[in-house]
């Protein structure tokens, strides 16, 4: 059995694993209920445009802004259908606007004078939407390299606990076994990705975001590339790490440098998104870049030229890291005699595989 053989073997068993946990199934659930409620909840909750008893004489104005307009007889019958409930509001002379106890926003602003309005910058985006999107691609980014990373790490030192590893070394090569849990950590990570994304995008496109959507695609686009090797790197610390201990207990203490270098950049991002300065910065730093460099394109920032260059950088920082940790991978594996030091680790390597 070759190395590419051994790798696909150990990559569908993890994944097959995977698939059949009870944890993993309810979180993937968990995430695409939180993505329909967010895109699908506020329209429906919002009640839709209010509808208005009016003369035939005075509908123009209200069906010009969309609301459903009901024709009567004079402004008695208008305010006997307000009051039988079969409308919002009525129109009635004057103008007045009638309603039961709250005050119809969407009839007033359709009956009233509005000035005209130039923007001079209309391709501004939206504050709470320049607010949301960082938040969203960074909390992706963060929770789902924690959350697969201390997977990986967990099912190193399980196999490590039960002294299977020594099974599996013996039948596979040692990078074979590091490199199949990589792949099958980014395949699972990527297909749960998506399915939120699906998800929300049927989502946007009920809630009617058509315009949002365009505007988000480009971003989305490169987040793909940049959380592939952003997750690539990551999940090589997690496993050396999970490599270093012998019992599940000590995982938290081994892996403190991997969480800072997940939670640090995720905190820049949401607090500094408002500082072009810094995002740029970000933009190019390994840990940051996969969610800062999208969001520099979605807030159009970034020249066409920056996310090939820094998609480059990211590339070769994370065959670096890849590289080291399949090195302390290597040599602390088959240690079960306590915590291993990455210094001890990277000086007795085990020739194995």
């Amino acid at each position: 059995m070759n190395t590419t053989q051994a790798t696909r073997l150990v990559a569908a068993r993890e994944i097959r694993v995977k698939l059949r946990d009870r944890t993993f199934l309810f979180s993937t659930l968990f995430f695409l209920l939180i993505a329909a409620a967010a895109t699908i909840l506020p329209p429906l909750l919002s009640g839709g445009p209010s509808s208005v008893a009016v003369t035939e004489a005075a509908a123009g104005p209200l069906r010009a802004a969309g609301l459903e307009v009901r024709t009567v007889a004079d402004d008695r019958a208008a305010e006997q259908a307000v009051r039988d409930g079969d409308v919002d509001a009525a129109v009635v002379a004057g103008p007045a606007v009638l309603a039961m106890d709250d005050a119809p926003e969407d009839v007033v602003t359709a009956l009233s004078t509005q000035p005209d309005v130039r923007l001079l910058d209309p391709d501004a985006v939206d504050p709470v939407v320049a607010f949301l999107v960082p938040f969203a691609f960074a909390f992706v980014f963060f929770i789902t390299s924690q959350t697969f990373g201390v997977q990986i790490a967990q099912s190193v030192v399980e196999e490590k606990q039960t002294r299977v590893v020594e099974i599996l070394v013996a039948a596979v090569p040692v990078r074979a076994l590091l490199a199949g849990k990589l792949v099958a950590g980014t395949v699972l990570a990527l297909g749960q990705i998506a399915l939120i994304a699906l998800v929300t995008v049927v989502g946007m496109r009920f809630a009617d975001s058509g315009g949002l959507l365009t505007l988000l695609g480009p971003a989305i686009g490169w987040f793909v590339p940049f959380f592939l090797l952003g997750f690539v790197l990551i999940a090589a610390m997690w496993a050396a790490a999970g490599a270093l201990v012998n019992r599940q207990e000590d995982i938290a203490g081994v892996s403190m440098p991997v969480q800072l270098a997940v939670m640090l950049p995720f905190f820049a991002v949401i607090f500094l998104n408002d500082n072009a300065t810094a995002m740029r910065v970000l933009s190019y730093l390994p840990f940051s870049s996969p969610t800062a460099m999208p969001l520099r394109l979605f807030t159009g920032d970034a020249a066409g030229w920056e996310p090939l260059v820094s998609l480059a950088l990211l590339l070769v920082a994370a065959a670096a890291f890849l590289v080291a940790g399949a090195r302390v991978y290597e040599g602390s594996l088959l240690r079960t005699n306590g915590r291993t030091s990455i210094r001890a680790a990277w000086r007795s390597r085990e020739t194995i595989g």
